[in-house]
């Protein structure tokens, strides 16, 4: 394999739809969740997905670390704190602020995005009053890992790219206490979600599906972005 391109995730499901685009999609054995390998448009490209928070970002970096990537892009969902951004809007950061570092970001060739600041924190934005004080900050979205793929990848001395699609809004609550169930693997305990659930049916519940559907078109609005990219 010649240096790839690799993409870096939470979560397969946000980077499934681009994955699917590639020629001699393969599973690769590395030590993370899920990883494959495959080839686009001549290009050697890896996705990976190892769970949420930055240190679990940290470490699917440093399991691609060998491949002596090319770029490394940090994908996923992104919660919107600026109520310009819509569900689906691709978001494409120039600069990840973390506890009190700032990160740069290269900007791929390819279309015209939504840019701006992204905060990168340790727990899931989960009401619109977390949301707003994350916005007086000045930051338009928020997510987990892209501080994590931002460290490791300086590390590293390799070129450091991010593209997010919104999958909720600044002005939404979660029903469902996501972090609650958040375990220190960056995976969900699924049947505390699901029983919880059942706790609250008539919010809770319709919530699970909205957020399966929003993050479905998220991750095709985002291969769809990245298939027009050049990293």
């Amino acid at each position: 394999m010649t240096a790839p391109v690799v993409f870096v995730a939470a979560d397969r499901r946000e980077c499934q739809a681009w994955a699917g685009k590639w020629d001699g999609v393969h599973a690769l054995q590395l030590p993370v969740y899920w990883a494959v390998g495959g080839t686009w448009q001549g290009r050697d490209v890896v996705a990976v997905a190892n769970g949420a928070g930055s240190h679990r970002a940290m470490a699917g970096v440093a399991a691609i670390g060998h491949l002596k990537p090319h770029a490394i892009v940090s994908v996923g969902t992104c919660g919107a704190l600026d109520s310009s951004l819509r569900i689906g809007d691709i978001f494409v950061p120039g600069e990840i602020r973390t506890d009190g570092e700032i990160w740069p970001v290269l900007m791929p060739a390819g279309p015209v995005a939504l840019t701006g600041a992204l905060v990168s924190v340790d727990r899931i934005a989960a009401s619109a009053a977390e949301k707003s004080d994350l916005r007086s900050t000045g930051a338009l979205a928020v997510e987990m890992e892209a501080g994590g793929v931002a460290r490791a990848s300086h590390g590293l001395g390799v070129p450091f790219y991010c593209v997010r699609a919104v999958s909720d809004l600044a002005n939404e609550d979660f029903a469902n206490d996501f972090n609650k169930i958040l375990m220190p693997d960056g995976r969900f305990k699924v049947p505390v979600l699901l029983l919880n659930a059942l706790a609250r049916p008539l919010t809770r519940i319709p919530e699970l599906a909205r957020l399966a559907q929003r993050t479905a078109l998220a991750s095709k609005n985002m291969g769809e972005f990245l298939a027009l990219c050049r990293f």
